[in-house]
């Protein structure tokens, strides 16, 4: 029988805000057993990008990497971000581990390709995730916070998606464990109308979210989150679901939250 196994990303609106932050963290320790945590940080990169008065450039919640912003995301992501989640857990007494996918070669990414004559820079999409290698850091005791940067394994730095780092992660821990992959951020779940709490969709399949998005009702970063969901439910994840990022923890306890289906 598989040991259960949450993996948690957490978007950057919720770490640039330190009163949520925190909340969240609450909620994350108290999850019981194995956990990974998975981190964004988008919104504290454009603002570091923009007091340097770089161009910031997102094409459907994709972040455009050029060679003084791939600088920046790394300094953000992987370094101020990454140290003040795992200084934060550490002081709940929760034995957090912060790495990147360079760190011990944990995740291998390829440099994307023109997509659409769109050059997108130095963003990776992952070709290996390092199963072995994060099931000892858990074996250890210890709780992975992985930050969104990868490598191609010739010296250069990727940004690379938090949520597509969730959906592989997940699909390469489910051959060993019953992995439960948790997408928290500042909204309850998927909503029709951001604007109306009552616009909550507590379930959605693929049909449906192609319909939402044809329709405009999903766009910008929702896309690439649930584009990712889906993606790791069709390989082996047990459970794929969207919540508040204070609720990480009430899944078993009726709390409202999206699942996809």
């Amino acid at each position: 029988m598989k040991k259960k196994l949450h993996i948690v990303k957490i978007g950057g609106n919720v770490i640039n805000d330190s009163i949520k932050l925190k909340q969240f963290l609450m909620s994350f320790k108290a999850l019981e057993g194995l956990k990974i945590l998975i981190h964004g940080g988008g919104a504290k990169a454009t603002q570091w990008g923009k007091k340097l008065s770089l161009n910031i450039q997102m094409i459907e919640g994709r972040r455009v990497t050029d060679d003084q912003m791939i600088d920046v995301v790394t300094m953000v992501y992987a370094g101020l971000l990454n140290k003040k989640i795992v200084a934060a857990l550490q002081s709940e007494n929760c034995d957090a581990l912060g790495l990147s996918g360079v760190d011990a070669n944990l995740i291998l990414s390829e440099k994307r390709s023109l997509q659409g004559g769109i050059d997108y820079g130095w963003v990776g999409d992952p070709l290996f995730v390092n199963t072995a290698r994060i099931s000892s850091f858990i074996d250890l005791g210890l709780v992975p916070v992985l930050a969104p940067i990868t490598h191609e394994g010739q010296g250069n730095l990727l940004n690379t998606n938090a949520d597509t780092i969730a959906n592989v992660v997940a699909t390469a821990m489910a051959k060993k464990y019953e992995v439960h992959l948790i997408y928290a951020f500042e909204l309850p779940g998927v909503m029709k109308d951001v604007q109306k709490p009552d616009s909550l969709i507590h379930r959605i399949d693929h049909a449906y979210y192609t319909e939402l998005k044809s329709k405009g009702l999903v766009s910008q970063g929702m896309i690439p989150k649930l584009d990712n969901a889906f993606q790791a439910l069709a390989q082996g994840v047990r459970q794929v679901c969207i919540i508040r990022f204070d609720k990480v923890n009430s899944l078993t306890q009726g709390h409202e939250y999206t699942s996809i289906i």
